[in-house]
């Protein structure tokens, strides 16, 4: 079993240094979900505090660029694309992010930022119109570049 990386060998929490890794192309998508009543998405229209989905995809590109700041070990990327698409269904607002970097170190963490603070914004959006409003489903669809190389995941049954 490989050792994390974010450890060295006494076991101490370090950032790792990235400096000799080449600057590759690196990708990484993420989604979450945020579980709506038909209440709620019946009154987004009207949502006095203007459009939460549309606030909450800006809310996500924003996130997505501050991650670093957020997670404490994670190295502050320059971002070629953020993208955030919200899709409102039956019974709620899928969220799926896209990031893309050229550099030393990959971008999943800002894709899974960028998901979470959109699902936290929706929440904060509609919270006066129903406190049980459920965020899931946060995880990471897929990443490329990198040492590591590509990963998908495989689809749940």
């Amino acid at each position: 079993m490989s050792q994390l990386s974010h450890f060295d060998d006494s076991g101490a929490v370090r950032m790792v240094d990235v400096s000799g890794k080449p600057a590759t192309r690196r990708t990484a998508r993420a989604h979450a979900f945020v579980k709506l009543s038909p209440e709620v998405i019946r009154q987004l229209p009207g949502n006095p505090k203007g459009n939460p989905l549309e606030i909450a995809r800006i809310a996500g590109i924003s996130a997505a660029k501050r991650t670093s700041e957020l997670i404490p070990l994670c190295h502050p990327l320059m971002l070629s694309s953020v993208e955030v698409e919200i899709t409102l269904g039956e019974a709620g607002a899928e969220i799926e992010t896209s990031v893309v970097t050229t550099g030393p170190t990959g971008a999943e963490m800002e894709a899974l930022t960028a998901a979470s603070v959109a699902a936290l914004t929706i929440y904060d959006m509609t919270k006066a119109l129903d406190k049980s409003i459920e965020i899931s489903d946060l995880y990471l669809i897929e990443k490329t570049g990198g040492k590591s190389g590509a990963y998908r995941r495989k689809r749940s049954v």
